[in-house]
């Protein structure tokens, strides 16, 4: 059974839908959107903790990160880096950007699902855990947040 979540983002300099799909339990999810209203350029994409905006995008706390460990890239091996660790996105000279992901530890069902959680679209660049920055091995130093939604269930088709 194909599972599919949306995530509506929201900002004063971004926006834009993402949707996430799951062919089957414990299947790798596939993120795909379309970004807009970005300074061109990369700017990095996670899944933050929690679905709440009360405060904007800074109440979506931190990356969702169940296993406790550092930062990292989509490319690093699961126990090293965050769910929710989704890499960049790349703004066009537009400030569009397309996001197509296919990502082995999002998932829509089990404890570790993202539906409830947030997408935030960062400022700068995620430097993947490597620029030895102080915030490197827990943001990858991207910088604010300018767009942000929460993941919720998609109507089913």
């Amino acid at each position: 059974m194909v599972i599919q979540a949306v995530c509506v983002l929201v900002g004063a300099t971004g926006s834009g839908t993402v949707t996430f799909t799951q062919p089957g339990s414990g299947e790798p999810v596939t993120i795909t959107g379309t970004l807009t209203k970005l300074k061109p350029g990369k700017h990095g994409f996670h899944i933050h903790e929690y679905g709440d905006h009360t405060s904007g995008c800074t109440s979506t706390g931190g990356h969702f990160n169940p296993q406790n460990v550092d930062h990292g890239a989509p490319t690093d091996p699961d126990t090293n880096r965050h769910y929710g660790d989704l890499g960049n996105v790349t703004a066009d000279k537009f400030g569009r950007a397309e996001v197509n992901i296919t990502d082995n530890l999002v998932a829509l069902t089990g404890p570790n699902s993202v539906i409830g959680r947030a997408v935030v679209v960062h400022a700068d660049e995620d430097d993947l855990g490597q620029g030895g920055f102080s915030d490197s091995k827990t943001t990858g130093h991207a910088g604010g947040r300018l767009a942000c939604g929460v993941i919720g269930i998609a109507k089913q088709s």
